[in-house]
Parts: structure tokens; C-alpha cells; sequence
């Protein structure tokens, strides 16, 4: 014995269970509070779907609309809006707490490119050997790197020591 096919989606024509409804026509407008067996004609006569819209007010809200085109645009729409979404990546960058000032530049622009193209970026420090002695240095350049894009990006995780690194969080204002 199989089960009948579970239906996603608003109860149409038969499926409505409401003894009154307040029906919208096809163009809009309102037509009041009737009757579901009304109801069910005018969208006969229409030849078009009775779809249950609100379901749970007082008198559920239908309207005679067609049912396959609503579908349709529906499902449009969702594709259209995860077309348009962005994903936001969160990419890195490693500097080392001695970095030569021209290494420096290449770095910053490429946070640059990042922030342009809406990602976050994670700064990370790495100290290596005695390097470890001086985590003041690391704390500086990453002060450093705050001050040169303040007005780029805004600080979503403050520089904190992790082990043997530094990591700083920015995200794009």
C-alpha cells in the first residue's frame, strides 16, 4: 500500500479546507467574505486556481489566480536572489613581524583587492624562533595595518597571540 503524495506549497481548489474564505479576484480586487463553494465557482468561471494565500487568519485569505504561472515566477524569483547573493570569503594574509616596507606595500595591496571585491581577511603574524621574545613588534604592526585601513575596513577580531601567531579579523566597511 503506498501513501498519496505529500503536496508542498498553498492548498488549491479541492484542497482547502475552509468553510468561508475571503476572496481576491484575478485583477486584485477585493470581492469580501463567502462561501468556499462560491468561491471555488468564480475561479471555475475565471478558469482559473483557487489558492489559499493566508491560511492563518480569521477567514483564510484566497485568491483566483493561475496557479502553474505563480509557481513559475516563484521560482524565479529564488533563482534571481541567489544569483544576486555574495559570498563572503575570508582570505589571509601572512606577514612576519620584521616585513621590509616595499613587502609590506605588495601586501597591503592586496587587502586592498580584497576589500574591494567585499571579502573579509585574516592577518596573520607568524613569529619564528627568537622572534617569540618580542611579541610587542608583532602588536605594532598590527596597529600598523588598523591605522592604514581605518577607513576601508573595520575590526571584527581584535590581534590576539594564538601559539606562535598573532591573528587580526577585518571586515569590509
Amino acid at each position: 500500500m503506498q501513501a498519496p503524495p505529500v503536496k508542498d506549497g498553498p492548498p488549491i481548489n479541492q484542497d482547502i479546507r475552509a468553510a468561508r474564505v475571503l476572496l481576491i479576484d484575478q485583477n486584485g480586487e477585493k470581492q469580501g467574505v463567502m462561501p468556499l463553494s462560491a468561491a471555488l465557482e468564480a475561479a471555475e468561471e475565471a478558469g482559473l486556481d483557487l489558492v489559499q494565500i493566508v491560511a492563518n487568519a480569521e477567514t483564510p485569505v484566497c485568491k483566483i489566480l493561475d496557479y502553474g504561472k505563480h509557481r513559475f515566477q516563484e521560482q524565479k524569483k529564488k533563482a534571481e536572489a541567489r544569483k544576486r547573493q555574495k559570498v563572503v570569503e575570508l582570505k589571509e594574509i601572512k606577514l612576519r613581524p620584521n616585513i621590509d616596507s616595499h613587502d609590506y606595500d605588495v601586501k597591503a595591496k592586496a587587502m586592498h583587492r580584497f576589500f574591494d571585491d567585499g571579502d573579509k581577511v585574516k592577518v596573520t603574524i607568524r613569529f619564528r624562533g627568537r622572534e617569540m621574545a618580542h611579541p610587542e613588534l608583532g602588536m605594532k604592526l598590527m596597529h600598523k595595518v588598523q591605522a592604514d585601513f581605518e577607513e576601508e575596513a573595520k575590526v571584527e577580531f581584535a590581534p590576539k597571540m594564538e601559539g606562535r601567531q598573532m591573528i587580526m579579523i577585518l571586515a569590509p566597511r
